[in-house]
């Protein structure tokens, strides 16, 4: 008996999570077409059909594009808080009733063997929060698309064996980049996205010995490559003493294939 997951895209132009167990198959978040969701899937061995529900993060497109298509086509219950459900109604079609499921910030839901925590973030959004999966001692979190790292979010997802986190952008990148200041200004505040240097400073104060894969999250096209991204995160971690290449593994992320499936 395992708990496996596989990130099968991640970056700005679309996003979703697999993780399964022997008894419940989740998707985090649905932020590409159906089409491509089904493929994406497929390349790991798992069928949309089999999926037991679809938490959403928030109501971003690049996380709910191909919600409303895939609940309705496969009859999906669909998990959110109140705020993001409110946030996205307009955005993913008429969801029947008895597919909609509140899943409040701050709590705990359990999906048959597998228990799922909820936690807030900073973004700027109508109320964005990830989540942290627990099974038999087993801990997998996730976390993206958030302008800071506070400690409370630190100590909720401290210490997992799996963590998918945010490596937006290079600040050098994007001061120098095309994008006009204003958009430089959101990704760069509170209410934005992690840096690789940023990431990398707070992964030293939640990566613990239970600590096997870090995934880098989340690269912006545009702002990011993946190759430096790792660079700033490995360079930093190794200063400091982080067993990176042995003990502590980092895996890249696409937004356009899976990651290999992973099992603890």
């Amino acid at each position: 008996m395992t708990l496996h997951f596989s990130v099968l895209a991640s970056g700005s132009s679309g996003n979703a999570f697999y993780i399964g167990t022997d008894q419940v198959k989740l998707l985090v978040d649905a932020g590409l077409s159906g089409k491509k969701l089904n493929e994406l899937l497929n390349e790991v061995d798992v069928d949309l059909g089999d999926i037991d529900g679809i938490l959403v993060t928030h109501e971003h497109s690049d996380h709910i594009k191909g919600l409303g298509i895939v609940a309705r086509r496969y009859g999906l219950p669909i998990y959110a808080n109140p705020k993001t459900w409110k946030a996205m109604e307009n955005s993913i079609g008429k969801v029947s009733l008895d597919q909609q499921f509140e899943f409040p910030m701050e709590s705990i839901r359990t999906f048959k063997d597998l228990d799922v925590e909820s936690f807030g973030v900073s973004h700027d959004a109508a109320d964005p929060m990830f989540y942290v999966f627990h099974y038999e001692g087993k801990k997998v979190a996730m976390l993206t698309d958030t302008g800071y790292v506070s400690e409370r979010m630190k100590k909720t997802i401290e210490n997992a064996d799996a963590l998918l986190f945010e490596t937006n952008h290079d600040v050098g990148m994007l001061q120098m980049g095309k994008y006009p200041w204003n958009i430089k200004r959101r990704i760069l505040s509170d209410l934005g996205h992690v840096s690789n240097d940023d990431a990398a400073i707070a992964m030293m104060d939640i990566i613990g010995d239970q600590t096997k894969k870090v995934f880098l999250g989340h690269l912006s096209q545009d702002n990011n490559m993946v190759d430096l991204a790792r660079m700033s995160v490995e360079q930093k971690l190794k200063q400091h003493g982080f067993p990176v290449g042995e003990a502590l593994q980092l895996e890249d992320t696409s937004p356009v294939k899976p990651t290999p499936i992973f099992h603890l």
